[in-house]
């Protein structure tokens, strides 16, 4: 699987178009309390509702509705209704941003929906749609200018034909890392790890351990040391 060349079209999924009606987008969420506001006392007809679990989250379009496979599977995976409810938030905001340009933003949103829906191809198809959402909800907050962008880190590795930095965005929600290699990107999410750090996605990985970086690009493989660094 090749990967995209421009951040703002990385899917990274390398997947064809397929027809699907754009998303409802869920309601604002409720104002805060103040944080000194005193607690009112709980009884039986004013005590708050418990939270909602993962398992009580539906996602922000129509179930009833549901055309696509991705969709269906949306439906009935908590987890995804989760990323789908966050995505819609995340949406709506780049819409309501000064300056907003709506046809480009719904545009980019359904050829996002056609890539989410062509996830029936794939062998792991709950992983390419959770993919799909994680990577369109980092890359509209990227764009709208929701964090600052970090300072690239740049690697010396063995295989020297093409430049290799990594913008780790530990302050987005998910927690992500821009990967690139020479003129291709990908965004990559924290995996579980025994130590060190661990970012991947299908077909790529990098994983930083003992100050060395083991490299996965796409069937691309080799390992870099942050630059200026000293090998042990």
């Amino acid at each position: 699987m090749k990967p995209s060349s421009l951040l703002p079209l990385v899917l990274v999924l390398g997947l064809t178009a397929c027809q699907q009606a754009e998303e409802a987008q869920p309601s604002t969420a409720d104002t805060a309390a103040p944080a000194n506001a005193p607690a009112a006392p709980a009884t039986p007809a004013t005590a708050p509702a418990p939270a909602k679990t993962a398992v009580d989250v539906k996602p922000s379009f129509d179930c009833a509705a549901a055309a696509s496979e991705a969709e269906k599977l949306v439906c009935k995976d908590p987890e995804l209704a989760v990323l789908d409810r966050r995505l819609a938030e995340v949406f709506a905001r780049a819409k309501a941003a000064p300056g907003a340009d709506q046809a480009r933003l719904a545009a980019e949103q359904r050829g996002w929906v056609k890539g989410r829906d062509d996830c029936w191809k794939s062998v792991e198809r709950s992983r390419c749609v959770s993919e799909a959402y994680l990577t369109r909800t980092v890359q509209l907050q990227l764009d709208n200018g929701e964090t600052t962008t970090p300072e690239a880190t740049a690697y010396d590795c063995d295989d020297k034909s093409k430049r290799f930095t990594v913008v780790y965005y530990n302050d987005l929600d998910p927690k992500s890392a821009v990967v690139t290699w020479g003129d291709d990107q990908a965004i990559a999410f924290p995996m579980m790890a025994a130590s060190g750090a661990r970012y991947g996605r299908e077909g790529m990985e990098i994983w930083e351990h003992q100050g060395e970086l083991s490299v996965d690009f796409y069937g691309n493989r080799f390992t870099c040391r942050a630059a200026g660094s000293t090998a042990p």
